[in-house]
């Protein structure tokens, strides 16, 4: 998760790419678009240098970035997630504004999960930290798990947040945890072994399936 004064938006529109740098700016291009299909919206962090120079050698507009998607890099942005900003379109849509906006992000959320276990198996914790789209903290979330492997725990710790996340009435969620196997095994990447991580599996997917949409993210265990 980057710093959010360093956030950026893609908007990719038909063929058109644009670059948001302001949240202002990107609200005026979703709320003329509000029914339009052919809108997506992503987020990143730390827009770099090269970026930019590639960008601006293509066109500068009051700080707004817009060239042709034929014209996009793959790797021109680095990493990306899905910002869902739009509800599904309805004949409400058309007298959408700014407050829709902003409870569309309020919507939206990003789930820390983790997991230890003394011994493996052992005496076993699990936690999550749950955020707000903006990445402001909204809840701690921590259970015992009695004698269990890193595995379970690491699982525990994603259940126990998804379904802290589906009680607070969130509908889109970013998942990350350093645990590979559970973000693998989620995404149906990796089949399961034992029995138990089928069910806790299982258990996740039933979860996840209950949200508008999802993701679940491998991040690198800081030593």
């Amino acid at each position: 998760m980057g710093d959010e004064k360093d956030a950026f938006y893609v908007v990719r529109k038909g063929d058109a790419v644009g670059v948001y740098k302001s949240i202002n700016d990107l609200q005026s291009v979703l709320r003329s678009s509000v029914n339009d299909p052919s809108v997506n919206v992503f987020k990143g962090y730390g827009l770099s240098k090269e970026a930019e120079d590639y960008l601006s050698s293509h066109g500068l507009k009051n700080a707004i970035y817009c060239i042709d998607a034929s014209d996009v890099q793959d790797d021109l942005f680095g990493q990306l997630i899905t910002c869902p900003f739009r509800e599904p379109n309805s004949s409400k849509d058309k007298s959408v504004g700014k407050n829709h906006l902003y409870k569309r992000l309020q919507c939206s959320c990003i789930l820390e999960f983790d997991g230890a276990s003394k011994g493996n198996p052992g005496q076993a914790g699990a936690g999550a930290v749950l955020r707000a789209a903006d990445g402001s903290m909204v809840f701690r979330l921590r259970e015992g798990v009695g004698i269990a492997t890193n595995n379970v725990a690491e699982y525990r710790g994603a259940i126990l947040g998804l379904k802290y996340a589906l009680q607070k009435g969130f509908k889109h969620i970013r998942v990350q945890g350093d645990s590979k196997l559970v973000c693998m095994q989620v995404q149906g990447l990796w089949r399961t072994k034992t029995q138990n991580m089928t069910e806790l599996c299982k258990v996740a997917k039933e979860l996840k399936d209950q949200f508008m949409s999802f993701q679940i993210c491998h991040v690198e265990r800081v030593s």
